[in-house]
C-alpha cells in the first residue's frame, strides 16, 4: 500500500516537474530600461517591440532579443587636420541609445552589435568635418581638455 502511494506521488511529482519546465521556458523577463523584439522560426522578426515586465513565447518557435535602450556612453578617440592642416588627436565622448520602436528594422537590418558597427565611422566622420572648420589655436581656445560639446547627429 505504502509502494502504491510512493509511486504515485512519484509519478505527480514527475508530471509537476515537466509542465513547470515547459511554462518556465515559455516565460522571459525584459528588464527595465530595456526592449525585446521576438525572432519567430517561421515568421522571422515580429514588428512588435515588447515593453519591459514578464511576458509568455511559444517555446523553441519564438525567441527574445533583448536591446538596452538606456542611454549609454561611449569614448572614441580621432586624429585628425585641423583648419591650418595641424594633427589633433581629439575624443569625443557620446551619449547614445536607440529609438525604441526602430528596434525591429535595426535588428533586421543591421543586428544586436549595431553600436560597434555604425557609432565609430558616423562619430569618426562627423569629429573630422567639425575639427576642419577650426585652426588649432582656436580648437585649445575654444575647447580645453574636458569640456563638453553637443554634437547632433543627421537623421
Amino acid at each position: 500500500m505504502a509502494a502504491k502511494l510512493f509511486e504515485a506521488v512519484g509519478k505527480f511529482g514527475l508530471g509537476l516537474a515537466v509542465a513547470g519546465g515547459v511554462v518556465n521556458s515559455a516565460l522571459y523577463n525584459v528588464d527595465a530600461g530595456h526592449r525585446a523584439v521576438i525572432f519567430d522560426r517561421f515568421r522571422g522578426v515580429q514588428d512588435i517591440v515588447v515593453g519591459e515586465g514578464t511576458h509568455f513565447l511559444i517555446p523553441w518557435v519564438q525567441k527574445p532579443i533583448i536591446f538596452d535602450c538606456r542611454s549609454r556612453p561611449r569614448n572614441v578617440p580621432v586624429i585628425t587636420g585641423s583648419k591650418d592642416l595641424q594633427n589633433v588627436n581629439i575624443t569625443l565622448r557620446i551619449l547614445f541609445r536607440p529609438v525604441a520602436n526602430q528596434l525591429p528594422r535595426i535588428f533586421t537590418s543591421i543586428g544586436e552589435d549595431y553600436d560597434e558597427r555604425v557609432l565609430p565611422s558616423i562619430t569618426t566622420e562627423i569629429l573630422k568635418s567639425v575639427v576642419a572648420r577650426f585652426d588649432a589655436g582656436e580648437l585649445i581656445t575654444y575647447l580645453p581638455a574636458g569640456q563638453s560639446v553637443l554634437l547632433q547627429l543627421p537623421q
